[in-house]
């Protein structure tokens, strides 16, 4: 073939690549999800397809309605609680306008040296809590829009989730195909050490998923048991926004320091010194030792790459890049460090 006639279609297929690409846009992260995940769970698949005789197609529609069932289901549950919970909110707000505050509660005068200070202050504030709804009317309504915002994001985004789970079902179908499909494709881009890097990035996607759902399950866990032992109303609630917010770096105290300072409120000061502790040391304090053993089991990923991977995925992509850009990152990082040493050597 001609050098012109070469050009040509090289300039066609990069032309179809970008308009496959851009057609492709809007599913971008929900097709890295479903691949992440998919890949993930792929001994999983191959067990139960072997149990079932082979049937690809069965095996993988077995494994996506597992899915769906774990996280989307639950998902929307905690949806529908969050609303109860702020439907309540807003009631209570609104019988402050109307009422004024409840009495201050009994154990707050007992408070050694600051008691009767802290019921004079509840009592002023009660007075003059028309005027303080009044000044911040306009910083409420601002509020409001910003979390019709980020209520919106986290539709999208469990909506996006929703939608690489059935991309799931596809990636298990036709994953021995897809795989070879990679293997040809690397093969002509980098020659002999194309299956060294389809393990080194297998590797690495396995590492960093186990780590950061496993660390996240764990805490969410941990958390379900300090709130059954304390007491907590809606204990399997917040055990899931535990699991959601362990995906985000500091993001477990969210859920338990409120469920103490209720607690607290409610004058159980045992269980609130437990759950406390429970959560400095044991919720959160896991973090620090299971996932950093979990992504460099078997490898050398800085943690440091995994913590921007969480911030930039979470940016760049929304709620889905907190799986999407950790993987990326790391598998970028292992890819550079390995094409250092090996030039190094030539």
């Amino acid at each position: 073939m001609p050098n012109t006639d070469r050009l040509l279609v090289q300039i066609l297929l990069l032309a179809l690549l970008g308009a496959a690409l851009w057609v492709m846009a809007p599913f971008i992260s929900a097709l890295l999800w479903g691949a992440i995940l998919a890949f993930a769970s792929w001994p999983l698949m191959r067990l139960l397809t072997r149990l079932l005789g082979g049937r690809e197609t069965l095996a993988a529609s077995l494994l996506t309605t597992a899915w769906i069932l774990i996280v989307a289901l639950p998902l929307v549950w905690l949806g529908f609680n969050l609303a109860d919970h702020i439907r309540d909110a807003t009631a209570f707000v609104r019988d402050i306008q109307v009422e004024g505050l409840p009495d201050a509660p009994a154990w707050v005068a007992g408070i050694p040296f600051i008691g009767e200070r802290l019921v004079g202050w509840w009592q002023s504030l009660d007075q003059q809590g028309a005027a303080l709804l009044a000044s911040a009317k306009p910083y409420l309504g601002q509020v409001g829009n910003w979390l019709l915002a980020r209520s919106a994001q986290i539709g999208s985004g469990v909506l996006e989730l929703t939608l690489s789970l059935v991309f799931v079902f596809f990636f298990y179908r036709d994953g021995p195909r897809l795989a070879a499909f990679v293997q040809r494709l690397l093969q002509r881009l980098v020659g002999d050490r194309a299956e060294y890097y389809v393990e080194l990035v297998a590797g690495t996607v396995q590492r960093v998923v186990n780590g950061v759902i496993g660390t996240a399950a764990a805490q969410g866990l941990l958390a379900l048991i300090g709130f059954l032992i304390a007491g907590v109303p809606g204990a399997i609630v917040l055990g899931l926004v535990t699991f959601m917010l362990s995906l985000i770096p500091m993001g477990p105290p969210l859920a338990w320091v409120p469920a103490t300072g209720w607690l607290v409120w409610k004058g159980e000061y045992g269980m609130a010194v437990f759950l406390g502790i429970w959560g400095t040391f044991v919720i959160s304090g896991v973090d620090n030792v299971l996932k950093p053993y979990l992504i460099s089991r078997g490898g050398n990923l800085p943690l440091v790459i995994v913590l921007l991977g969480v911030f930039g995925g979470l940016l760049a992509f929304g709620f889905i890049g907190l799986f999407i850009g950790p993987t990326l990152l790391a598998v970028g990082y292992s890819l550079l460090l390995d094409w250092s040493r090996h030039s190094a050597q030539r």
